[in-house]
């Protein structure tokens, strides 16, 4: 009896003595706090011994503002560190934590919203202009998944102080969001299809573009109004009204960008050595459209055939204007290679026809500017 009265007293100042170091931490945590903004800068002065940052600039500009809050911060984390004394007393340790725990993680997470915040004001901003060429929402999406991170880890902070089990919570999270992203399915793909825009950029606000919704319609040709969350806003050239086009469909298209697209007039003279009559215009202006159009990238609508009299009083020229279109050199370069093909299969074939003909001077390349 005498034993169990021992250890029964004993546990109780063994409790009593652990109280009276936790409550002399609670005590002392104001200063300790307070001290946390000074260890930051001299931590930031240690690294800017071996790396090449401006300590005084991150000062002034992340911690300087926040120095109140950080020591709050500091105090709450002393505070905690302070709470493992009770560890072994699960009931008040599960009641007093969830206290502590909660104040330390919200203030963490406030801490980490408003320097998150003035970082995005002062450095990402400039970023998307540089990149994107205006801030958009771009910035909206970015500034919103930093803040679901910061509550999700301020979260995570609360359960790993209270020692719950990461594991099954994670499992329950997952559950939840595979239900949720059947359900907001069209949603998801709307949003996936507006960061496939953004990092792709197949057009900007301003540019025009051609598209087709239809496969049994004319295209759509319109400029860009603006690139929201969820949808684009064309303005049809035809009718001038807007249509707006769910983001997830306009990544699944096929897009032209006219207003990105050069253009390049090449002509090429062939001086037959007779006069030719209308019906034998008719056939070379013939050849020279089909001989044009197995290759990509000619069309009737791109070639024209003009006839006047040659230099020579006893021939005819033919002056063939070739539009040549494409978006970057490369692609230029590989056309004006199919266009010397073309022009060797139209010498063939009028060839066979009895059609002699000169080309007094070589193919001639004119830039010229994207008609809008």
């Amino acid at each position: 009896m005498v034993q169990i009265e021992w250890e029964i007293l004993k546990n109780v100042l063994e409790l009593m003595g652990r109280l009276g170091l936790f409550c002399l931490a609670i005590a002392i945590s104001p200063f300790v706090g307070r001290f946390l903004p000074r260890l930051i800068w001299r931590c930031l002065q240690l690294t800017q011994r071996y790396i090449n940052i401006d300590a005084q600039h991150a000062y002034d500009q992340f911690i300087k503002p926040f120095q109140n809050l950080i020591a709050i911060a500091g105090t709450f984390l002393f505070v905690a560190i302070s709470l493992n004394l009770l560890v072994q007393y699960e009931e008040l340790y599960q009641f007093l934590g969830f206290f502590v725990y909660s104040a330390l993680s919200i203030t963490l997470a406030w801490i980490a919203l408003r320097i998150s915040r003035q970082l995005i004001r002062r450095t990402v901003i400039s970023l998307v202009q540089r990149w994107f060429g205006g801030v958009s929402e771009v910035v909206l999406i970015f500034e919103t998944l930093i803040y679901v991170a910061i509550i999700i880890s301020a979260g995570i902070i609360f359960a790993i102080g209270l020692r719950l089990n990461i594991t099954a919570i994670v499992a329950s999270l997952g559950i939840s969001g595979v239900a949720i992203a059947f359900g907001a399915q069209q949603t998801l793909s709307r949003l996936f299809g507006t960061l496939e825009i953004y990092l792709d950029r197949p057009y900007r606000p301003g540019e025009y573009i051609r598209i087709n919704f239809n496969p049994y319609d004319e295209d759509a040709y319109g400029r860009i109004e603006s690139i929201g969350l969820r949808s684009t806003k064309i303005r049809l050239v035809a009718t001038n009204t807007i249509t707006i086009v769910p983001n997830s469909l306009m990544a699944d298209k096929r897009i032209e960008n006219v207003s990105r697209g050069k253009k390049i007039v090449a002509m090429i003279c062939l001086d037959f050595l007779r006069i030719l009559d209308h019906g034998e215009r008719a056939l070379v202006k013939e050849v020279i459209q089909e001989s044009s159009q197995v290759f990509w990238g000619f069309n009737k609508a791109s070639i024209h055939v003009q006839f006047c009299g040659s230099d020579q009083q006893s021939g005819t020229r033919a002056r063939i204007i070739f539009f040549i279109s494409s978006v970057d050199e490369s692609s230029l370069g590989l056309r004006k290679r199919l266009l010397e093909l073309a022009n060797s299969s139209i010498a063939h074939k009028l060839a066979a026809y009895n059609l002699k003909f000169t080309t007094p001077e070589p193919v001639v390349y004119i830039d010229s500017p994207m008609s809008l």
